[in-house]
């Protein structure tokens, strides 16, 4: 017990397993593979015909076989992000070494799901509305209103899994699962929960989402003809970000239990922010302070030194505003030294994953600590004056990092940050 109010002292949280499925590699091993040796996953879009739009690349995650994962019957009645989650978490469950299947019922009931998505299920909305109004009501499925919401990611990861703890969704826009991520943490570090599925997953390469993104001219143009030279972080030339999709998935754990049964410990998780500028539904302010202070925030509370973050996975969209101001949000927080730390956006490689994005950058992050490389931002070539960090152009470096910084920020003007620590370094 501690002298505040004789609570207990705040838990370890420790990442005990890993998955993901992005367009760059299925798998944590593919996607690391191709995330440090500089491959894109972006091309022109395959599940559609995209030529009706300005931009018609994407980062889909190509050969992937739902039926692998949930029988055809079931799969008809959900949108695409429910089999990419549940195949994300078995690999992060396999990588834990936990076999819920064998578990007794108040095994389960330690167990819980709290994702970040922001668009939820948009492919499986739009197909029911194109029945609806195209005079095929009969053909409207009868989970057309339960499967429309982003609760149903996580209950269905529940019933999968029979995990009979919290099961929540966290949709905050781009920052989602860095907030489902920061949840899961504090629900463990304050006993609130044991074991959690967290992470983040998104699927929202439709006709309709695509549209809009273009009609508000955030999406790149340019980059049709050369898909995998389109996203562009930091760079002088970008001209907006490539849209992606994926899951990326985390086991957490309280640090002891996780030892006890000797669990691979791949990460511990430090410190958790979230500011909002509360300026624009849309646009961030671009002075760049909350932003800055979600960083601090998270830095504070992980009770490190700024001196001690060692990389920063940036969020880099590659948009105008979006990638100067994270630049100046990081003089902000760090002053000179952000000249000093190495960072990168693995959103040249996978494009934005939307609510997924955070975990994204988490997952590469821990990689990247656990190998000792720092995976690179590709396609850098003409140097943006008010972008002028170390943005690891090209390829990646080898350095040994023991605390990294990820950052993410979102529609709505919202900012969120995690400290995570080198697992091996624990």
């Amino acid at each position: 017990m501690n002298a505040n109010n004789g609570r207990p002292a705040p838990r370890r949280v420790v990442v005990s397993g890993l998955g993901a499925v992005s367009p760059n590699g299925k798998g944590v091993d593919a996607f690391w593979e191709s995330t440090r040796n500089g491959v894109s996953g972006i091309d022109t879009i395959s599940r559609f015909d995209p030529k009706a739009l300005p931009c018609r690349i994407a980062g889909e995650v190509k050969n992937f076989q739902p039926e692998e994962f949930l029988p055809q019957k079931e799969l008809k009645r959900m949108g695409r992000a429910v089999p990419l989650a549940i195949a994300a978490a078995r690999e992060a469950l396999r990588s834990a070494g936990i076999a819920l299947q064998e578990a007794d019922l108040e095994a389960k009931r330690s167990w819980g799901v709290i994702l970040g998505s922001g668009g939820g299920a948009p492919d499986f909305i739009e197909e029911q509305y194109r029945l609806y109004f195209g005079d095929q009501l009969r053909r409207v499925s009868a989970y057309n209103v339960s499967s429309s919401t982003l609760g149903t990611i996580s209950s269905e990861i529940s019933l999968h899994f029979d995990l009979r703890g919290p099961s929540h969704m966290i949709s905050t826009g781009c920052t989602s699962s860095t907030d489902a991520i920061g949840y899961a943490f504090n629900m463990i570090r304050f006993g609130l929960a044991d074991h959690l599925i967290t992470g983040g997953v998104d699927a929202t390469i439709t006709p309709g989402i695509m549209q809009g993104f273009c009609v508000m001219h955030v999406v790149s143009t340019s980059g049709n003809d050369n898909p995998r030279r389109a996203s562009r972080p930091f760079d002088r030339m970008r001209d907006g970000f490539v849209l992606g999709e994926g899951a990326w998935i985390l086991v957490l754990e309280e640090r002891e239990r996780a030892l006890a049964r000797g669990a691979r410990v791949f990460a511990e998780v430090m410190g958790y922010g979230s500011t909002c500028d509360a300026y624009h539904r849309v646009r961030l302010d671009p002075r760049g302070e909350e932003p800055a202070r979600a960083m601090t925030v998270a830095i504070e509370d992980g009770g490190v030194a700024k001196d001690e973050i060692g990389y920063l996975a940036l969020h880099g969209t590659a948009t105008e505003l979006n990638d100067k101001t994270e630049s100046l949000a990081v003089k902000l927080c760090f002053g000179r030294r952000a000249y000093d730390i190495p960072m990168s956006s693995i959103k040249s490689m996978i494009g934005h994953p939307q609510g997924a994005s955070g975990a994204a950058g988490v997952v590469a992050a821990i990689l990247g600590m656990n190998h000792g490389f720092l995976p690179p931002t590709i396609n850098y070539q003409e140097p943006d004056p008010e972008c002028d960090l170390d943005y690891i152009p090209n390829r990646g470096i080898a350095k040994s990092v023991d605390i990294a910084l990820c950052n993410c920020i979102g529609f709505g003007s919202k900012n969120s940050a995690l400290v995570i620590a080198n697992g091996a370094a624990r």
